[in-house]
């Protein structure tokens, strides 16, 4: 494909990407977006405007060579694209599918001005598939340095800060408590969104490529600790995320079939709901769910929910039930990413904004069979920047429900903790690191992602990871005392 001019460039209208039908997503865990093809993603590259200062590039936390992928995309030399996208980005088709780019790059892109701007993130998932596919850039490791580094958690910090510093020649161990790595990638997002296959095929390439020893079953705080940890290892990199929910303190919260978002997700990929019937899992759901919270999160739940609702119900020759998103603001304060609001609505999930729970009803056998909820409006902006809640005196009135699903955040998992005097926390429980290292308070002990920041986005672990490992690396090598 010729080179177009800028005018021309401007013309191109942004690329659809191609997705199931609702009606029939709705019924499966499948993928809902479905990738672009080899003619739309050149496409696609062909509005790029190969800007001289490209803005893009500081939107992205990890410094993705968005520029030089992106022309070699266009041009058709598909091992070059590879080559400039994981110069920077060790996971591209995991955060092509999950990263929020449009307002991270996307949100930069000078074609946004006058145009919709550029989708980098459906070209970076494009990259990553033929990535996995080819396997045409395996990553290599540098001369061994005879140093050995500790990464505790498998998830995308984690799998970041062990990646940078195996090609640098340090050896390194991964410690994950669950049977599988990957993390909150595997455990905490909807196979629809995101495939266990590409999770693993991502993982398996870079940690056969790269010697990196993946230990699972290990608990940090009880089979080993940080403190045990130290005494063998050279350095420690903390990449535990923060999967301890939160509830809402209000009467009822005890009661059977109220459930954290935490929960019932990881339950969902680990017991392979997402394989019903071939799967007979515990994973069970009402047939009237409340999730309540509208982050990523909240719409990962209510999903799977309706998923589930309707594989049963066409087993049994049911209607299928209903799933609410109880969210106390409005649609315009939403933190989730509209493209997810967007499916979910067209999937029939129903939204109740402006709404907020006060207690949830049982019955005599202790199962939720209610929630009662007060309407709100809208206030002065409260410390994020959205306007805070205020409750309408009078407005209660009561939703049918048999499952509350509570999406409102979490926090890291205290157990990591034992045995690591020294490591400062904050009030919330996170650990106390510097942003642009990663070094913690304790000596030789480096932490990033959700354990530092709370909930987060992947790609903003991943930078994280990636800075804590050039700082290790500094001390590994003698450059930086502690």
């Amino acid at each position: 494909m010729a080179p177009l001019a800028a005018k021309e460039r401007m013309k191109i209208a942004r690329q659809d990407m191609p997705v199931q039908e609702a009606d029939v997503r709705a019924g499966n865990f499948d993928e809902v977006a479905l990738g672009f093809t080899l003619e739309l993603a050149r496409m696609e590259a062909e509005r790029c405007l190969q800007c001289a200062r490209p803005q893009c590039v500081d939107g992205c936390p990890v410094g993705v060579q968005i520029p030089e992928f992106i022309k070699a995309l266009r041009d058709g030399d598909m091992v070059a694209a590879v080559q400039a996208m994981k110069a920077k980005n060790n996971l591209p088709a995991i955060c092509g599918r999950v990263c929020p780019q449009e307002v991270q790059c996307e949100s930069r892109c000078l074609v946004g001005l006058k145009n919709q701007p550029v989708a980098i993130g459906r070209l970076e998932r494009f990259v990553g598939d033929f990535e996995l596919r080819s396997r045409s850039c395996p990553p290599t490791r540098g001369a061994s340095t005879g140093k050995k580094v500790a990464v505790v958690g498998s998830g995308p910090s984690g799998l970041t800060c062990a990646v940078d510093l195996a090609r640098l020649g340090h050896s390194v161990t991964i410690f994950e408590s669950l049977q599988n790595p990957g993390g909150v990638l595997v455990y905490g997002i909807p196979e629809f969104r995101l495939p266990k296959a590409v999770i693993n095929a991502e993982i398996e390439f870079a940690a056969g490529c790269l010697e990196i020893d993946i230990r699972t079953d290990y608990v940090i705080g009880r089979t080993l600790t940080i403190g045990e940890l130290l005494q063998e290892y050279d350095a420690v990199f903390m990449g535990t995320g923060a999967g301890l929910p939160s509830f809402m303190r209000i009467p009822g919260i005890n009661f059977n079939g109220v459930l954290s978002a935490n929960e019932f997700l990881t339950r969902v990929n680990l017991m392979k709901g997402y394989q019903f019937p071939q799967y007979d899992t515990p994973v069970k759901i009402g047939r009237k769910v409340a999730v309540v919270g509208a982050g990523n999160v909240a719409m990962d739940a209510a999903r799977c929910s309706l998923r589930l609702q309707t594989q049963h119900a066409r087993l049994n020759g049911q209607q299928p039930g209903e799933v609410h998103v109880v969210y106390r603001r409005s649609r315009d304060e939403v933190p989730a990413r509209l493209e997810e609001v967007h499916h979910a609505e067209e999937e029939g999930i129903i939204f109740d904004f402006l709404t907020n729970p006060i207690e949830i009803f049982g019955d005599e056998r202790g199962n939720v069979r209610g929630m009662r909820c007060i309407r709100q409006q809208l206030g002065e902006p409260d410390a994020s920047g959205r306007r805070s809640p205020v409750p309408i005196p009078g407005s209660e009135f009561d939703m049918d429900v048999d499952t509350v699903i509570m999406a409102l955040g979490t926090s890291p998992n205290p157990l990591v903790f034992v045995d690591a005097e020294g490591l400062q926390r904050t009030r919330h429980g996170t650990v106390v690191a510097d942003q642009d290292s990663g070094r913690t308070t304790m000596p030789k002990v480096w932490a990033g992602g959700d354990v530092v920041t709370g909930a987060a986005t992947v790609i903003s672990a991943m930078g994280a990871g990636k800075r804590a490992a050039a700082d290790i690396d500094h001390f590994l090598q003698g450059d930086s005392a502690w």
